[in-house]
């Protein structure tokens, strides 16, 4: 299964879809509008190796909520990722075993390559 976690709102997220160019065979989760569920989560952070790998620090909430001046652990990140969308680093892109976590250039060519085959 092929799936990629986005949030609609995201100018990045949508440039990178544009990019992406994802078949009718890719299924969009919108996280905005369809929470993200613990099961899924969790797969997400067994193939990540941590649910802090798909924890976003530039969320506008992570400072708001002074979480940068704690010292969190995997078991705050999932509670947050699962309380509130914004700090689930995105877009996510899973493909079989493989997972691409965020936005950079090197990842979006690599789930760009993983979508081709």
């Amino acid at each position: 299964m092929i799936k990629i976690y986005h949030s609609s709102s995201c100018s990045t997220c949508q440039r990178i879809l544009k990019e992406l160019e994802p078949s009718s065979k890719v299924i969009l989760q919108d996280i905005k509008t369809e929470k993200i569920t613990s099961p899924q989560l969790d797969a997400m952070a067994a193939l990540a190796g941590s649910y802090e790998a798909l924890f976003s620090r530039i969320a506008l909430k992570y400072r708001s909520m002074k979480l940068n001046e704690k010292v969190l652990k995997e078991k705050d990140y999932r509670r947050l990722i699962l309380d509130e969308y914004t700090f689930l680093k995105r877009p996510v892109l899973t493909v079989g075993s493989k997972i691409f976590i965020g936005n950079s250039p090197k990842n979006v060519a690599a789930a760009k390559v993983a979508l081709s085959t």
